[in-house]
C-alpha cells in the first residue's frame, strides 16, 4: 500500500490489526505483534512527511488529499500543518542553493566540489556577470513553483473546509464537530501566517542573490532586464500575501543608485564629447517629429498597456483583472513570460521600422531647398527618428532635386531646429525615464540627474555662443537675474573648474569632483568670426533653437516627471522648471545680441556723426549721409539673414530678437553721436530730428517690427535740447536711462542758447547726484 502512496489505506490497515491486536495483547506473542505494527506506524507516519515535502515543489491535488486524510486517521493535522511550514522553508533554502550552485560549477567549468561546501551568501559572489540574468530567471521561476504550491495547498484547504463545514451542520456529533472546529482554525492561521513568512524568506535569499554581484558594469538593456525580473517578483510579492516587499526594493534601490551615479557618470562625459564634436548642423528629422516616436519612449505607451504582452493574456470576458496566481495556476512561469516578451518587443520594433513603399520612405526624410544648402553630411545618411539608429539610407542629389518645391517650404516651417546631440539627450532622458518608471524609490535621483543632463546642455550653448563680459558691462541687462542666477548655480554645482588635481586636495573634494564635469569647448570646425556668415548665425541658431526645443520636450514630461516624484521631493521639480527650464528661451537675448553687436559698423557711423556741422543757422530740408550709411548696413544685414534662412529655417521669435537688438543698438549709437556734438543750434537739433525721421521711414520698409524699439530713446534725447532750466532739472532726474556723459553734453550744448552758467553748475551737481549710487 505505501509503494502505491495510498498512505490512508496503509494507516486505516495499520490501526485496524493495532485494535485486533490489543483484544487479544493478553497472549505474549500478540503483545510482541501490537509492538512492531506500533513500529510499522512510526515507519508510515516518517514516509508520510516525505509525502508531505514533495507538495512544496509541485502540488498534486490527489496526492496531497491522500497525505491529509492520513493525517486526519492519525489524529496530527495540526502537527502535519507545522511540519509542512518546516519544509517550505527547508524547500526555499534548498532551491535557491542548488539553482546558484548548477550556474556557478557550470561557468567554473571544473569538477571541483569546494562550492557545495559555501554558504548560500558567498556562493552568489561567484556567479559571473554573463550568466547573473539567467541564473536570476531561473531562480524566480524555481521560487515561483514553490510559492504557487503553498497558494494552492491554501486553495486545497479553503474548499475542504467548507465541504467539512457543510456535512459538519448536516451531523449532530458536538464533540467531534467542536475538535474539527478548532483544528481548521489552527490550521487557517498557521497558513494566513506563512505567508509572509515564506515571503519573507524569498524576499532574503534574492536579495543575497542581487547584492552578491556589482551590477554597474552591467549594460543598461541588463540592467533594465534586471529591473523588470524583480518588478515582477515584487508584484508576486503584492499578489501572494499583500507585501510591499521592502526588502527587495532596498537592495535594488542600493543597487540601482550605484549603477546608475556610474551610468550617469560616462553619459555626462559622453554628452560633453558630444558637444565638442558638434558642428551644429540640422538633424533632419519630419515635421510632424515627436520624441513619443522614438524607441527609447515606447514605454510610455506600454505603461498604459498590461505588463504582460496581450497574446499572452487569458481571454477574460470579465472585466475583472486576472492575478498572476490565478493566470498560471495550472501550468506556465510569469517569469518565462519576461525573457519572451522581451524578444517579441524588439522584433516589433525592427518589423514596424522597415518601410513598406518607396513613398512612406521619401516621408521620413526632412526635405530641403536645393543641393547647395544640403550639408554635405546629410547628403549621405539620414536618421530616421523612429529607431535612432542612422544611417538607414542615402538618398542621391537627383531625389533631393526632384521633390516638389511646395513641399520643401512646409517642412522647412513646420521641422523642429535640432541637432545630433539634441537627439541623443532626448534619448538619454527615455533611458531615465524608463529606469524610473520600474524604479519609484530612486525616482528623485533619476529626475536629479535627467535635469543634470539639461543643465549641462544650457551651460555649453551660454559657454559656446552667448558669454560675453563686453555685453554685461552695457548694463542693458540681456541676460535675466534670473539666468545669471542658474547659470552660476549650473558652475558652482556641476562644472569642474579646476583643471589640475592638487595632490593634497582632501577626499571629500576629490569626491565632489567626481560629480562634476569639465566645461565643454566649441569645436573648433565652428567658426564664429566670418562677417558674411553673420558670425555664425547658422550655428547659433541651430544651437539655441534646439535647446528651446529641448526644454519644450521637457515641459512635456512635467507631468509624467511629476507623477512618480516623492510628494517631499516635489519642490525640487518645481524649482527645476521655473529656474532652469524656462530660461531656456531666455539665452536668445545675449546670444543674438553678439551677433547684433557686430553685423552692423557703429562705429563707423559714430566716426560720420563727428564729421557732421550741428551748429548751422538755417533749416536744412536734406538728412545727412550717415543715415544712407546706416540704412545701407541694415540692407545689408537683410540680405545675409535671407541667405542664412536659406540654410536654416529662422523662427519668427528669432528675427525678431535679431532685429529688434540690431535697431536698438543702432539708435543707443545716434543718441552717443548726438552726445559727442560740442555746439549746436536750434537748427541743427531740428535737422537730428530729420535724419531720425528719415531713418525710422525706410526701416520700417525693411522689418516689421512695430513700434521700433527705443524710438522714444532717441527722440527724448532730441527734445530735451529745447526744455527750460527748471524742466530740465526734473527731466535729468526721470530719466535714468541715460549715461552722465549723454546728460553731461545735454547741460554743456544748452549753454548760451537758454541756459546761464548758474544754472548749469546747478544742472550738473544734480547728474553727479544721479550717478553717485551707480557708483
Amino acid at each position: 500500500m505505501l509503494e502505491e502512496e495510498d498512505y490512508p489505506g496503509a494507516i486505516q490497515l495499520c490501526l485496524e490489526c493495532q485494535k485486533a491486536a490489543s483484544t487479544f495483547k493478553h497472549y505474549s506473542c500478540i503483545s510482541e505483534l501490537n509492538s512492531k505494527l506500533q513500529d510499522t506506524l512510526e515507519q508510515i507516519e516518517e514516509q508520510l512527511d516525505v509525502a508531505l515535502s514533495k507538495i512544496c515543489k509541485n502540488f498534486d491535488i490527489n496526492h496531497y488529499t491522500k497525505v491529509q486524510q492520513a493525517y486526519r486517521l492519525l489524529g496530527k493535522t495540526q502537527t502535519a500543518m507545522d511540519q509542512l511550514h518546516m519544509h517550505f522553508t527547508q524547500a526555499i533554502h534548498n532551491t535557491v542553493f542548488q539553482v546558484v550552485l548548477g550556474y556557478v560549477e557550470l561557468c567554473a567549468g571544473n569538477t571541483d566540489t569546494k562550492f557545495q561546501k559555501l554558504q548560500y551568501k558567498d556562493l552568489c559572489t561567484h556567479v559571473t556577470p554573463d550568466s547573473y540574468i539567467p541564473c536570476l530567471a531561473d531562480l524566480c521561476k524555481a521560487l515561483w513553483e514553490v510559492m504557487l504550491s503553498y497558494y494552492r495547498t491554501m486553495e486545497w484547504h479553503e474548499k475542504h473546509d467548507n465541504e467539512d463545514a457543510t456535512s459538519a451542520s448536516e451531523g449532530s456529533n458536538m464533540m467531534g464537530t467542536e475538535e474539527a472546529n478548532f483544528d481548521r482554525g489552527y490550521i487557517k492561521k498557521k497558513l494566513e501566517h506563512g505567508l509572509t513568512r515564506i515571503w519573507q524568506d524569498v524576499q532574503l535569499k534574492v536579495k543575497t542573490y542581487l547584492l552578491g554581484t556589482d551590477l554597474s558594469i552591467f549594460k543598461y538593456d541588463d540592467f533594465i532586464f534586471v529591473l523588470d525580473i524583480i518588478s515582477r517578483l515584487m508584484q508576486v510579492g503584492e499578489e501572494f500575501c499583500g507585501s510591499k516587499s521592502e526588502v527587495l526594493q532596498e537592495s535594488i534601490r542600493k543597487q540601482s543608485v550605484n549603477y546608475f551615479k556610474n551610468y550617469h557618470r560616462t553619459r555626462l562625459d559622453e554628452l560633453r564629447m558630444f558637444l565638442e564634436n558638434e558642428t551644429w548642423e540640422l538633424c533632419p528629422v519630419k515635421s510632424n517629429f515627436s520624441i513619443l516616436q522614438l524607441h527609447e519612449f515606447k514605454f510610455m505607451e506600454q505603461s498604459r498597456s498590461p505588463s504582460v504582452s496581450p497574446s499572452k493574456q487569458p481571454s477574460s470576458t470579465s472585466s475583472k483583472t486576472v492575478t498572476l496566481f490565478e493566470q498560471y495556476c495550472s501550468g506556465g512561469n510569469p517569469f518565462e513570460i519576461q525573457a519572451n516578451h522581451k524578444d517579441e518587443e524588439t522584433e516589433d520594433v525592427l518589423a514596424s521600422n522597415g518601410y513598406e513603399s518607396d513613398e512612406q520612405e521619401k516621408s521620413a526624410y526632412q526635405e530641403y531647398d536645393s543641393d547647395s544648402d544640403v550639408p554635405e553630411e546629410l547628403k549621405r545618411d539620414y536618421v530616421d527618428e523612429q529607431t535612432g539608429d542612422a544611417p538607414v539610407k542615402s538618398i542621391s542629389r537627383e531625389t533631393l532635386k526632384s521633390r516638389k518645391k511646395s513641399d520643401y517650404s512646409l517642412n522647412k516651417v513646420n521641422a523642429p531646429i535640432l541637432t545630433n546631440t539634441t537627439l541623443n539627450v532626448i534619448r538619454l532622458v527615455g533611458k531615465y525615464m524608463q529606469m524610473m518608471n520600474i524604479l519609484k524609490p530612486i525616482a528623485f535621483d533619476v529626475i536629479h540627474f535627467m535635469s543634470q543632463l539639461f543643465d549641462y546642455y544650457l551651460y555649453a550653448i551660454y559657454t559656446f555662443f552667448g558669454r560675453n563680459d563686453s555685453l554685461e558691462s552695457t548694463g542693458l541687462g540681456l541676460s535675466s537675474s534670473r539666468l545669471r542666477t542658474t547659470l552660476n548655480r549650473i558652475q558652482e554645482s556641476l562644472i569642474d573648474l579646476e583643471v589640475l588635481t592638487d595632490p593634497t586636495a582632501t577626499l571629500t573634494a576629490a569626491e565632489e569632483r567626481k560629480e562634476k564635469v569639465p566645461s565643454p569647448h566649441l569645436s573648433h570646425l565652428v567658426v564664429l568670426t566670418s562677417g558674411d556668415t553673420l558670425y555664425g548665425l547658422a550655428e547659433r541658431v541651430v544651437a539655441t533653437e534646439s535647446l528651446v526645443f529641448l526644454a519644450e520636450q521637457f515641459e512635456f514630461l512635467q507631468p509624467h516627471l511629476d507623477a512618480v516624484m516623492p510628494a517631499v521631493k516635489k519642490p525640487f521639480l518645481q524649482q527645476f522648471y521655473s529656474q532652469t527650464v524656462s530660461t531656456a528661451s531666455e539665452l536668445r537675448k545675449p546670444i543674438y545680441w553678439i551677433v547684433a553687436g557686430k553685423a552692423i559698423d557703429y562705429e563707423q557711423m559714430l566716426l560720420l556723426m563727428a564729421n557732421v556741422k550741428w551748429d548751422i543757422k538755417e533749416i536744412m530740408s536734406q538728412h545727412n549721409i550717415y543715415v544712407d550709411a546706416l540704412l545701407k548696413e541694415f540692407e545689408q544685414f537683410n540680405m545675409r539673414l535671407n541667405e542664412v534662412s536659406k540654410r536654416v529655417r529662422i523662427p519668427l521669435p528669432v528675427s525678431n530678437i535679431l532685429w529688434e537688438h540690431c535697431i536698438r543698438l543702432a539708435n543707443r549709437t545716434i543718441v552717443e553721436g548726438y552726445a559727442n556734438v560740442k555746439k549746436c543750434s536750434n537748427e541743427g537739433r531740428a535737422l537730428m530730428q530729420l535724419d531720425f525721421q528719415q531713418f525710422l521711414m525706410k526701416l520700417e520698409k525693411l522689418t516689421d517690427i512695430r513700434p521700433i524699439p527705443d524710438k522714444e530713446f532717441v527722440e527724448t534725447y532730441i527734445k530735451a535740447y529745447y526744455l527750460t532750466e527748471n524742466d530740465m532739472e526734473r527731466w535729468i532726474k526721470e530719466h535714468r536711462e541715460y549715461s552722465t556723459k549723454q546728460l553731461t553734453n545735454l547741460v554743456n550744448v544748452c549753454l548760451g542758447s537758454h541756459i546761464n552758467k548758474k544754472a548749469r553748475q546747478k544742472l550738473l551737481s544734480a547728474i553727479d547726484d544721479i550717478d553717485r549710487p551707480k557708483r
